[in-house]
């Protein structure tokens, strides 16, 4: 990769390792699902901008929106309403840790969903490893709360359907930014009456600055910017070098806990993540094909 798109993917890693930390910021003053709808509404609008100044065309057809609507289903709703969820229990650090196994539950699901990305022996060992090092990082169940734990790994099943899921849009002709639209937009509105039934946000008083900051930081920087960035490097890097985030993740979003919130990690948290880190390296496969 170039100098630039090195640059690109420290910045993406800490757009997205910052989310973790706008979520806890902003569940201080707001209950789970106003954070996910503020964030997948504000995101939708800016990138709804950032489509009609550049003229590029906006999703169009019933087919289009109704695969649209499974992918922020499976992209957005799901999975960010989960980790918010978790995160109200447990550290943003934990949580990206956890966050992490998501290209192993990829791997699983590719296997079971498609024909042409079956399980290898090299695939299923970096399985095992992750599996590992969920298991270290957990703990005993005594160790804290289960249900944060199971709600960040169902999170990250969700993004493995999503993934597989999202290989449909280049057939149906939608570009990647269009569909990066469609499925905020599409969430919006499937949370829009759950989050107006259980937080009924008349009656919520207007939050202080900083968590109003964390909102638009997580809307605007760990969504929006985050899309563009994403895209820009799937054109020019690829998606196995842009796949490298993946690893990044979680150091960053351990930074900013620590600077920011004074958080800690367990040793077993770090023996969990570097179990998790060889599963990742397996499943790559770039580590093994250069000592060949």
């Amino acid at each position: 990769m170039s100098i630039a798109n090195w640059f690109r993917l420290g910045l993406l890693s800490i757009l997205w390792g910052g989310s973790f930390l706008f979520v806890e910021i902003a569940l201080t003053e707001l209950p789970p699902l106003s954070v996910v709808w503020l964030r997948v509404s504000l995101a939708a609008v800016v990138l709804g901008a950032v489509l009609w100044l550049r003229g590029l065309g906006f999703p169009k057809g019933r087919p289009v929106w109704a695969a649209l609507c499974v992918m922020g289903l499976l992209n957005n709703a799901i999975p960010f309403s989960l980790f918010v969820y978790a995160q109200s229990q447990i550290t943003g650090a934990l949580a990206s840790i956890l966050n992490a196994t998501t290209p192993l539950f990829a791997v699983l699901v590719a296997h079971f969903a498609t024909s042409d990305e079956k399980l290898s022996l090299r695939k299923a060992l970096g399985l095992l490893f992750g599996l590992l090092g969920v298991m270290v990082t957990v703990g005993s169940t005594r160790a804290g709360p289960v249900l944060p734990v199971l709600a960040c790994l169902g999170a990250a099943l969700s993004y493995g359907f999503a993934g597989v899921w999202g290989r449909r849009f280049r057939g149906l002709g939608v570009a990647p930014l269009s569909a990066a639209y469609g499925q905020l937009v599409c969430s919006t509105m499937m949370l829009l009456p759950l989050w107006t039934f259980v937080d009924r946000p008349w009656t919520m008083s207007l939050p202080h600055a900083p968590v109003l900051g964390a909102v638009i930081g997580i809307a605007v920087f760990s969504s929006a910017l985050a899309y563009l960035i994403y895209f820009r490097l799937l054109a020019e890097a690829g998606a196995t070098n842009l796949s490298l985030v993946t690893f990044v993740i979680p150091i960053s979003a351990t930074f900013l806990g620590w600077l920011v919130l004074a958080e800690t990690l367990l040793p077993r948290h770090v023996a969990g993540f570097a179990l998790i880190g060889c599963g990742l390296l397996a499943i790559d496969g770039r580590l093994f094909a250069r000592r060949k």
